[in-house]
């Protein structure tokens, strides 16, 4: 498993004015999507989401989302070392996803950019 980089996950009451913050900050143009009633802006290396508070408190478990080349790759490297994968792999509207529960009880979410 390759990692390639990490988002950092903020749950925020105002998504438009958190999205224009954080534009100002990394000068990077948001990306929105919704996802399962909650709405997403991912700007730079921040995701940002807004909901409805049962959607955020589920989120909020999930330290941070780290890119990894493959998935699939990440699957293996995780279940072959303790970790617990709790959803998917299952396709994301960037490609695709799975969280997974490490030994310690941490929460991730890993993802990557190829189509599902």
């Amino acid at each position: 498993m390759e990692i390639i980089g990490t988002t950092l996950r903020i749950c925020v009451d105002d998504l438009d004015t958190s999205a224009a913050f954080y534009e100002r900050l990394t000068g990077a143009t948001p990306l929105r999507f919704e996802r399962g009633g909650v709405s997403v802006a991912a700007v730079g290396c921040f995701l940002l989401m807004s909901g409805p508070e049962a959607d955020l408190e589920v989120l909020r478990k999930v330290s941070a989302t780290i890119a990894v080349t493959d998935v699939d790759a990440a699957y293996t490297t995780l279940t072959a070392n303790g970790a617990q994968v709790l959803a998917g792999p299952v396709p994301t509207p960037a490609g695709r996803n799975l969280i997974a529960l490490h030994p310690d009880g941490s929460v991730f979410e890993y993802v990557d950019r190829k189509a599902g």
